[in-house]
């Protein structure tokens, strides 16, 4: 009741002018071909075991379904679900067991998890978790790795010492040219100098959330997954969702790519079903959260 009141407050101003939420988004079934509904994509995760969310990080209305997808799942499947990340990074994951255990002060926990910026677009899903018991997982890695990668290389990695190699995946990251390459020069403006280096910390980044994923299934086995990601790290099943399918094959996901779209009023859905097996469309008119 909390998470919710707590919700409302966030989402209410921002829609101050709105009188259903649900003007302000629309989701469509890629394989189906037709607009569905949210309880429709937690229906069909009764034959799957993960679920991407792409989200744009300052879509208001795409944190709003977040948290009702999550709080949907949950209650679907009695609280056999868990919570992973890219907003946390893998070293942080006891401040995070120990902030949902009711141990420390959510001050401490915001500040010593290095919470994003714009914390608060997650935090009604956090403290769903932590009043549900429910497990939160930091999926990614942390910036210091990532940097490293950046500055030096993949084979910077293997000079860590092993209580730092706890936190990343142990297997060779797969940094071969192809489909997302592609799209990540494009994001990057082209090629250049260091630029193999900077994709290689892209794909370190991925094979770092899908260890997360992949660890956090053979540990809990039957729990369904949420993942919360940026849309470029699964749009296309590319990134994040690639790097899993590799690496535990037998998982079953489902990725939904979620944006603010100029032709929303009559989305072109042709256009935009390549990205994934739900396209969820959100009203560009509503007031980004930052």
């Amino acid at each position: 009741m909390k998470t919710l009141k707590l919700l409302l407050l966030l989402i209410l101003p921002i829609l101050a002018n709105a009188q259903d939420i649900t003007q302000h988004y629309k989701v469509y079934d890629v394989k189906k071909q037709k607009v569905i509904n949210v309880d429709d994509i937690v229906a069909d995760m009764a034959k799957a075991d993960v679920l991407f969310f792409g989200e744009e990080h300052n879509d208001s209305i795409g944190h709003y379904l977040e948290v009702t997808l999550f709080k949907k799942l949950a209650t679907t499947y009695q609280n056999k679900v868990g919570l992973t990340l890219e907003m946390f990074h893998t070293d942080v994951q006891p401040v995070i067991n120990e902030y949902l255990a009711g141990i420390i002060s959510e001050k401490n926990f915001i500040k010593e998890a290095r919470a994003w910026n714009n914390y608060k677009d997650y935090r009604p899903m956090v403290e769903f978790a932590k009043n549900e018991g429910i497990m939160v997982i930091g999926g990614n890695a942390a910036a210091r790795y990532s940097n490293a990668v950046t500055k030096n290389g993949l084979g910077i990695l293997g000079k860590l010492p092993s209580s730092s190699k706890q936190f990343l995946p142990p297997n060779t990251i797969d940094t071969l040219t192809g489909r997302y390459y592609e799209k990540f020069i494009g994001l990057l403006g082209g090629h250049g100098m260091g630029t193999m280096k900077v994709y290689q910390s892209q794909n370190f980044w991925d094979a770092t959330m899908a260890w997360s994923i992949a660890k956090f299934a053979k540990e809990n086995k039957g729990k369904k997954i949420f993942q919360v990601n940026g849309r470029f790290h699964s749009d296309e099943k590319l990134g994040t969702y690639a790097q899993l399918q590799k690496l535990a094959p037998k998982l079953k996901a489902l990725n939904i790519a979620s944006f603010a779209a100029e032709d929303f009023e009559n989305p072109n859905w042709e256009k935009y079903q390549n990205l994934g097996d739900y396209v969820i469309v959100t009203d560009p008119k509503v007031k980004k959260s930052f």
